[in-house]
């Protein structure tokens, strides 16, 4: 009896060691389950700046900062929500709210970098202040740069308009900002004035009331009616009016 009394003991004993070890691995599996993972909002907010892009930026790179490893947050039931703060624009560094509101309510701040791999113009050499360059004097190269990439020289065409405005060191990279377009119009000139409108150009000799750089937006008067409009300043002395 006393044999059987022990064995039925050891039996229940057993039986309670293994519920509590299996509860033991649920418990937690039911608590992870019910715990949205950090990735995934991570990718929420990448994804959400991805689809701000324009078409064509392939060589655009978005990347989402390390959040609190600590963060508990409660599972989502639908798709989470991600926006930009109120006013805020998309730029180098952006802070993307992703947030829930079905199941759970709660938002994250993620900070997201944007980069763009692009073709860029380097000096091949140092240059001075009011130097002029040629296709000669860059070389191109591919480079990750901060942001959206704009402003980057990408026409060598604007190199033979152009002085440099500042100094710049071997290797630096060429932006617009660097280069100040050349005078093509000076005050008191002679210019054509040309209008465009639904595939047709018409010329019309005029006079300019102002000096102008390459691409900037001057006074003229057009010689054939008086009339005193705005264009912008073009090679040959040609001032586009088209209104």
């Amino acid at each position: 009896m006393k044999e059987h009394a022990s064995t039925t003991r050891r039996a229940r004993l057993a039986r309670r060691i293994t519920i509590c070890a299996a509860a033991g691995v649920l418990i937690p599996a039911l608590a992870t389950a019910a715990i949205q993972p950090l990735a995934t909002i991570r990718s929420a907010a990448v994804d959400f700046v991805r689809a701000q892009m324009p078409p064509g930026s392939d060589g655009i790179v978005v990347a989402a900062g390390r959040l609190d490893p600590r963060l508990r947050l409660a599972r989502c039931a639908a798709p989470l929500q991600a926006s930009l703060l109120a006013g805020a624009r998309l730029q180098a560094s952006a802070s993307v709210a992703v947030g829930c509101r079905d199941g759970a309510e709660w938002t994250i701040y993620v900070p997201v970098t944007i980069e763009s791999r692009v073709k860029v113009w380097a000096l091949r050499r140092s240059e001075g202040q009011g130097a002029r360059l040629t296709a000669a004097d860059v070389v191109p190269e591919t480079r990750l740069v901060s942001g959206m990439a704009a402003g980057y020289l990408t026409d060598l065409a604007w190199l033979g308009r152009t002085s440099l405005r500042h100094p710049l060191p071997a290797g630096a990279v060429l932006r617009a900002q660097d280069l100040l377009a050349d005078f093509l119009v000076r005050q008191g000139e002679q210019v054509t004035l040309v209008a465009s409108l639904d595939g047709i150009q018409v010329r019309a000799p005029g006079l300019a009331l102002q000096a102008g750089r390459y691409g900037a937006l001057i006074r003229v008067q057009n010689l054939t009616s008086s009339k005193v409009v705005q264009g912008i300043v073009h090679d040959g002395n040609v001032v586009d009016v088209t209104p």
